[in-house]
C-alpha cells in the first residue's frame, strides 16, 4: 500500500481492550521510512478537550478505508463492522429486531444491538486489495 499525506486511512490497534478494532486517521506527515504521523478522525486527547489525537504509527498497522458499500440490511452470520467507541469493531450478524442487527463480537464475548446505520459490510484487505468477507458460522 502507498501511502501518502493527506490520505484517510485506519488504524489497528492492537492494545488489549481494542484487537480487531480499527480507527479512521488523515496522514499528516512521512516521520522515517515506515512510519506516518497520523490525525485520528474520531479519536480526542484526553488532557486538551476536542483536540484531535494525534501519534507517530508504523505502516504495516494501517490499511486504506475500505469500499462503502450500501445494503437495506444483513442476514444472520454476516460478518460486519459496527461503529462503536469511535471505532469500527468486526463483528456477526445474530438476529435482528426492526432495523436493529444484534452484534457478536469474538474479541470480547459481547453481543451488542446496532441500528443499521452503524453497521458497514466487512471487508479484508489482503495483498493490496479488498476482499469482501464470506459468511461463515459463528464459534463461541
Amino acid at each position: 500500500m502507498e501511502i501518502h499525506v493527506g490520505d484517510y486511512v485506519e488504524i489497528c490497534s492492537n492494545e488489549d481492550g481494542f484487537l480487531g478494532s480499527y480507527f479512521t486517521a488523515k496522514v499528516l506527515k512521512r516521520v522515517g521510512k515506515y512510519k506516518f504521523m497520523v490525525e485520528y478522525i474520531d479519536l480526542v486527547c484526553d488532557e486538551d478537550d476536542g483536540k484531535p489525537l494525534t501519534e507517530v504509527v508504523r505502516a504495516s498497522y494501517m490499511r486504506p478505508c475500505p469500499p462503502q458499500i450500501q445494503v437495506s440490511g444483513f442476514d444472520v452470520l454476516d460478518k460486519v463492522d459496527a461503529f462503536d467507541n469511535d471505532g469500527w469493531w468486526i463483528g456477526r450478524i445474530t438476529g435482528s429486531t426492526g432495523s436493529w442487527y444484534n452484534v457478536y463480537f469474538d474479541s470480547s464475548g459481547d453481543e451488542i444491538p446496532y441500528p443499521v446505520s452503524r453497521l458497514r459490510v466487512h471487508h479484508d484487505w489482503e495483498n493490496g486489495q479488498w476482499v469482501l468477507s464470506q459468511r461463515k458460522n459463528l464459534e463461541r
